[in-house]
Formats: C-alpha cells, sequence, structure tokens
C-alpha cells in the first residue's frame, strides 16, 4: 500500500486520545481471509501508524464467516501504551485513522471476497462496555422455541445485559445453546429469565462466567425421582399393600409440608412385616432416569468423582451405585430382624440436613472444596444440600424446590446436567 499523506498528524500541544476501530469481516468463509487481513494490518505501508490488536472474535456459522476486530493506532513516536499516547508523541485524528482504515478494509475486501467494515470504536459502544462480572446464559430445549430466545435476548436487555457470543453446546438429546452476557446483575438475571422460561417451556440457567464453571470436581445425585424414575419407598408401599397412605406422606414431605424425619419414619413404620427379599425385587426393577448413564460416564471421564445421597435405603442405593461404578453412597438403613422389615431403621437418618451434611463428608474425604462441587435433587429435603453445593440443580423438581435451587432442569434427561456444567455435545461423544 503506498505511503498515505493524510495520516501525518499535525503537531498538537496536548496529546488526544488514541483512536481505536472496529473491522468487521463478514462472508463465505474460505482459507486465508483471517490471514490476509492480519496481514495488511501488520504491514500497512509507509506513512500509517504502527496499529496494536485490542480485541479479536471470529465465528463461523454453516460457512458464513463473522470476524471482528478492533485495533489502535499507537502514537507515531513511542511505543506501545494504555490509553493514549506517550507524552510528547502526537496522535493520529480519528477521522484520518478511519479513512486510512477504510482503503486498507478496500484492498483486503478486493482480495478475498469478503465485505470488511470499518466503524469508529465509540460508534460501535466499544468504549462503553456494560458494567458488572459476565454470565453464562443456557437456554435448552427440546426443541428450543424462537419465543425463548427473543424472550431470553429481551429478558436480558431489560436487566442492562448485552449479549457478546452464543453457541451451541447439543443438539441431542435436547438443543442447548450458551450465551455469554455482559453487564447485568446475577440475581435480576435469573428472575427475568425464570418468567421467560415459564413462559416458553424452555429450561434457562445462569452461571458466572469463569474457572469455577469448568472446575467443579464432585457431583452428588438424588437417587428417587432424580438419579431412577419414581420412588422406591412407594413401590415398597405398594408391595405392603399401603401405597394410597404411603404416597400421601411421601407428596406432603417432597412438597415440605411435613418435617421429612417425622415423614420417613411414619412411613416407614408401614413397612413392617414385608419380606427382606422385596427389596433385591424393587432394586432389579429400577429404571434409571434416560441420559442417567452417560451423565455419570462423562463426568468420571473428565475426573470428577460421583456418587448418591438419598433419602432411601442402602439396601437398595449401595448395590445401585456399585453398578453403576460411583465413588460414594449414603442413604438410610431400615432395620431388618428374621428375614422381614420390622418398620424401623438403624443408624443416622439421612434427612434435609443430613443431605447436606453427607455431600461436606464427601467432599472434605476426596479434599474438595464445596466451591467446586455439583449437587442434582428434586426434593425439599435437597434443598440444603443444594444450596450448600457450588452449584444446585433443581431437576424436575416442585416449584417450592426450583424457586430456591441456583438453577432448575424441567427435561427428561439427566444428562443435560452436562450443558448447564459447560460441556458440548462433542465432549460427550468423546468420553463415549
Amino acid at each position: 500500500m503506498p505511503p498515505d499523506p493524510a495520516l501525518h498528524p499535525d503537531p498538537v500541544g496536548v496529546p488526544a486520545a488514541t483512536p481505536r476501530a472496529l473491522l468487521t469481516v463478514s462472508g463465505s468463509d474460505r482459507p486465508g481471509v483471517t490471514a490476509r487481513l492480519f496481514a495488511a494490518l501488520a504491514a500497512p505501508g509507509d506513512g500509517f501508524p504502527p496499529l496494536e490488536v485490542v480485541d479479536v472474535e471470529q465465528v463461523v456459522v454453516h460457512g458464513q464467516l463473522v470476524l471482528g476486530v478492533v485495533v489502535g493506532a499507537l502514537p507515531v513516536e513511542g511505543g506501545p501504551v494504555q490509553g493514549g499516547p506517550v507524552e510528547g508523541g502526537p496522535a493520529v485524528p480519528e477521522e484520518r485513522f478511519l479513512a486510512a482504515l477504510g482503503r486498507l478494509a478496500g484492498d483486503v475486501a478486493a482480495a478475498t471476497g469478503v465485505r470488511v467494515q470499518v466503524e469508529s470504536a465509540a460508534d460501535a459502544g466499544l468504549d462503553a462496555a456494560p458494567a458488572g462480572r459476565p454470565h453464562h446464559v443456557i437456554l435448552l430445549g427440546r426443541p428450543v422455541p424462537p419465543g425463548a430466545v427473543a424472550g431470553a435476548a429481551s429478558a436480558i436487555a431489560g436487566t442492562g445485559g448485552n449479549i457478546e457470543a452464543i453457541r451451541r453446546l447439543s443438539d441431542y438429546p435436547v438443543t442447548s445453546f450458551e450465551l455469554t452476557v455482559s453487564g447485568g446483575e446475577a440475581t435480576a438475571l435469573r428472575t427475568a429469565l425464570a418468567s421467560v422460561a415459564s413462559a416458553t417451556g424452555a429450561d434457562i440457567a445462569v452461571e458466572q462466567v469463569g474457572l469455577a464453571r469448568r472446575s467443579k470436581r464432585l457431583i452428588v445425585l438424588d437417587v428417587d425421582s432424580t438419579l431412577v424414575r419414581g420412588e422406591v419407598i412407594d413401590e415398597l408401599a405398594a408391595r405392603a399393600g399401603r401405597a394410597a397412605e404411603v404416597a400421601r406422606i411421601t407428596a406432603a414431605a417432597m412438597n415440605g409440608e411435613l418435617d421429612f424425619a417425622q415423614s420417613l419414619r411414619a412411613r416407614v413404620a408401614a413397612l413392617a412385616g414385608l419380606p427382606v427379599e422385596v427389596l433385591d425385587e424393587v432394586r432389579q426393577a429400577l429404571v434409571l432416569t434416560p441420559g442417567a448413564r452417560t451423565l455419570i460416564r462423562t463426568l468420571k471421564r473428565h475426573g470428577l468423582r460421583c456418587g448418591v445421597v438419598s433419602g432411601g435405603f442402602t439396601q437398595v442405593t449401595d448395590p445401585l451405585a456399585e453398578q453403576l461404578g460411583l465413588d460414594f453412597a449414603a442413604a438410610n438403613t431400615l432395620e431388618v430382624a428374621d428375614g422381614r422389615l420390622t418398620g424401623g431403621l438403624v443408624g443416622e437418618i439421612v434427612d434435609r440436613p443430613g443431605k447436606a451434611r453427607a455431600l461436606a463428608r464427601f467432599a472434605e474425604a476426596y479434599g474438595i472444596p464445596l466451591e467446586q462441587t455439583v449437587a442434582v435433587g428434586d426434593g425439599a429435603n435437597d434443598l440444603d444440600m443444594l444450596n450448600a453445593a457450588g452449584l444446585g440443580i433443581a431437576f424436575n423438581a416442585k416449584p417450592y424446590v426450583r424457586e430456591q435451587a441456583h438453577t432448575a432442569l424441567n427435561q427428561p434427561y439427566l444428562d443435560a446436567v452436562l450443558q448447564v456444567l459447560g460441556f458440548t455435545r462433542d465432549e460427550v461423544l468423546d468420553a463415549e
């Protein structure tokens, strides 16, 4: 490129702010476009001011390239600076800087066949980024309706947030997208997006951007209606002829209407006299929640400790944990005498506070801070555990639980937890 006399700045007594510009490249993707642009920026020709690369983002969507580059003009005299030229080094006037970049962009566009737009960084809104720590907003559904994306975008804007990037995490068994959002406060985002989720049927989770998201090292799963379908105690009650009675107590306990420990003792009392062999029958008839094996396999392949903490019974959960290759398990133990259930319990009761204690105990045993743990459950007795974990996920939970958990999933697939943790479909497939 020939020298550009327009870029020789006039001497000034007080240095002006260093101009910055946004170059937006768009068009059919092909090899060499990015290289050609940066080669032009690296050697723009005599008379052009030295440049610094401030920011770069690139994405290819179905063969269409979008590349954004923010560059700044360094002072003609002196080296790279932060926020302005070295004292005494004249600055390039912004209008001349943008005009020269426009000519450079035209040369790159002609050589590559793509569009290259140049605009002032201030006009593009890059000099006034939203305040607040960035967040990931994850949209999940089967399918994800356009209204969910529109509603989420409006809710984010309404809280002062700005969507900086969107990427697809998975297309099976659920479709999920991750939005990177700058600005906006976490509680306000969750509240606004919860309304969108309720109205559209999509699941929407909010997590703070940072290393902590992918530094989770231990996950605890509830068993009944989370890891497996249904409630074990209801199956046992059906064999004892007390199904209706026990179901009423279970529902009241899960909705937070009854103290769990008292309700557990009342339900267990209804099982008195059942042959111990019934426990094996019920365990063998258990149906895992779809995606359970995929979730556990993927997390274990990535080095997480996985286990269960249940208000159910060790006679069922311990063999299940062994079958799935879990690292730990905690549950209640039914008392047995003469080959039959007595209607009582043995040892410490794993109730609502007991589940949180078990999570803390297992995390300590593996030397893992609670901030690096995940808990997944559906009932009110899971709430202490969900809130104690670094991330608590209400899975197909009652409204009372969804409202108090960090985030909620209403998909029928347990491996949707992986997308909340930021795993892509390719990472899941690599773990198989």
